[in-house]
């Protein structure tokens, strides 16, 4: 197995440090998937932007949390899954719901079944969506710019799940608190 190495603020590349810096204020601590994603600035860069944008899009954040756990369960990421579910019920996301999501059950409520079912499908799929799906997805009260708001959080998942996969990242304390843990 190949080790990455996990970086703090203090001895990450130059380039990471302000990164993480901004991390820590933001979080309390620099996450584990940070402090991998250093070895690489551009990609910590790219991933907190993408996070950013997408933290900016048309979802509400209900739905928000379902992209990123969905995404997350669909590509089998186990340090996503914990941390989303744990971020997701800090954000007051029913704990039926996280847990219906972490064990690929259809939700309750229509319109947050319809943003799951269609960020399963685009991540099972590789994007080759039906067009009978998206309008599902667009019956369920969703719009096209929300349909291309969840491709925005496949992608931002995408970059942290395969960095995840690779470098076999350690799962922070703080994820571990729900009992999400590997």
């Amino acid at each position: 197995m190949i080790d990455f190495r996990v970086y703090d603020e203090s001895d990450a590349p130059e380039a990471a440090r302000p990164m993480l810096e901004a991390a820590k204020k933001r979080m309390g601590f620099v996450t584990t998937l940070n402090g991998v994603m250093a070895e690489s600035p551009e990609l910590l860069a790219g991933y907190n932007a993408l996070a950013e944008q997408f933290g900016k899009s048309s979802l509400p954040l209900q739905a928000k949390q379902v992209v990123l756990i969905t995404a997350s369960v669909e590509n089998g990421c186990e340090y996503c899954v914990a941390a989303h579910s744990t971020l997701a019920l800090k954000a007051r996301v029913p704990a039926e719901v996280v847990e219906n999501l972490r064990t690929g059950k259809s939700l309750q409520e229509p319109g947050l079944e319809a943003v799951r079912r269609l960020t399963q499908l685009i991540v099972a799929r590789r994007g080759w969506v039906d067009d009978t799906d998206i309008e599902a997805f667009l019956a369920a009260g969703h719009t096209r710019r929300q349909v291309l708001d969840v491709i925005l959080g496949v992608g931002m998942k995408t970059l942290s799940n395969y960095t995840n996969h690779m470098a076999h990242t350690p799962l922070d304390p703080a994820w571990q608190d729900q009992e999400w843990g590997r």
